[in-house]
């Protein structure tokens, strides 16, 4: 992911050759002498070189003369975004400053026809970024998510390619309730190929699924990220999910016995069509239990199908364990249903198995 750095540039003071130019002098001393002072002086003698320096600015766009120098406008940025970035704690100071540093940024661009302040305007534009990029990090860290979220969006607007804040701005707008948002930013992360791809489709899934309640365009996410990852277990399994939740258990299947066919090999796809069966198992069960204690015959029934869904689900279970034997997902599954058939003898074999594997 890409993180901005702050980076301070020493900047060296300009021969001047008049009078008018002696603010922009001092304004550029006093950058210097904050440049050299960063690492052994503290936050407030920092501030009140940077203040005396701006001052100075305010004097030198006051002059007829010196208001067209690129270099009053250049420093006048370097000093109020750097102000801005430091003050963490007047915000409305930082924001002040923040504002005067942009007007600088763009007047210094103007007058700049030769570039000679293009590394000064750099370094402002630079400040201006880390200063509401810290602003958001505060505004995140105090819970302010709505505040957080705006000052992200507003770097996001700046450059369009950090992918950091698409996945910031996605982050906040699921923490304010604004879903949409949230999945439209992961899925602008994923576009950029990152290397956590599969845990934003994750994400956008779940957000899908459990927030949006739009199984439509979740099968269609699942879909699209097993085109990118056709062999991932998660993504197969939020399908197999999917279609059990929509009562397709025959497009599951169907799917998962294709899958099979290409690679008997895989245990999970073993694991995944034990779990048609068993799902459906629990939903029935979930059923049962809201029954009026005295409707027997309706129990009994829904009873009845439950153990034939789950007797149908362990010989999947059981493959996936023929092909690794300390497969844990199936190991765990069969451990709940050995406990709800009240097989005691199978429940303490598979507790054997799983104590025997080493924890992460």
């Amino acid at each position: 992911m890409k993180k901005l750095l702050l980076s301070t540039l020493l900047v060296g003071v300009a021969t001047l050759a008049n009078a008018q130019k002696s603010e922009v002098n001092e304004s550029q001393k006093s950058w210097n002498l904050y440049v050299t002072m960063i690492s052994s002086q503290g936050y407030a003698k920092s501030m009140d070189a940077l203040n005396k320096g701006l001052a100075h600015t305010d004097l030198a766009i006051a002059n007829e003369k010196s208001k067209v120098m690129p270099e009053a406008w250049s420093y006048r940025a370097l000093l109020s975004s750097e102000i801005s970035r430091l003050d963490t704690v007047d915000v409305n100071n930082a924001l002040g400053k923040q504002k005067i540093a942009e007007e600088a940024i763009s007047k210094a661009k103007t007058l700049d026809t030769k570039g000679s302040e293009k590394d000064n305007i750099a370094t402002a534009e630079i400040n201006l970024i880390n200063a509401k990029r810290n602003r958001g990090v505060r505004a995140y860290n105090s819970k302010d998510y709505a505040g957080a979220m705006s000052i992200f969006k507003e770097l996001l607007a700046t450059n369009p390619k950090d992918t950091a804040m698409y996945i910031n701005v996605g982050v906040t707008a699921n923490l304010v309730g604004k879903y949409q948002e949230a999945v439209d930013n992961f899925k602008k992360v994923v576009s950029f190929n990152v290397p956590e791809s599969k845990d934003f489709y994750i994400q956008i899934i779940n957000l899908q699924t459990d927030k949006l309640k739009d199984t439509t365009a979740a099968l269609a996410t699942i879909q699209e990220a097993l085109a990118k990852f056709p062999n991932e277990a998660n993504f197969i399994g939020a399908e197999t999910d999917l279609y059990i939740a929509k009562g397709d258990i025959a497009k599951s299947q169907e799917s998962l016995t294709k899958l099979i066919a290409k690679d008997p090999s895989k245990e999970v796809y073993h694991y995944l069509m034990g779990d048609t069966y068993y799902k459906q198992a629990l939903a029935v069960q979930e059923t049962r239990n809201k029954l009026d204690a005295k409707k027997t015959k309706e129990y009994e029934a829904l009873s009845a199908k439950i153990v034939g869904l789950i007797d149908q689900s362990i010989p999947f279970y059981k493959k996936a364990l023929d092909i690794n034997p300390k497969y844990v997902p199936a190991l765990e599954t069969l451990k709940q249903i050995y406990a709800f058939k009240n097989d005691t003898a199978n429940w303490e074999a598979i507790k054997k198995r799983l104590d025997a594997i080493p924890a992460n």
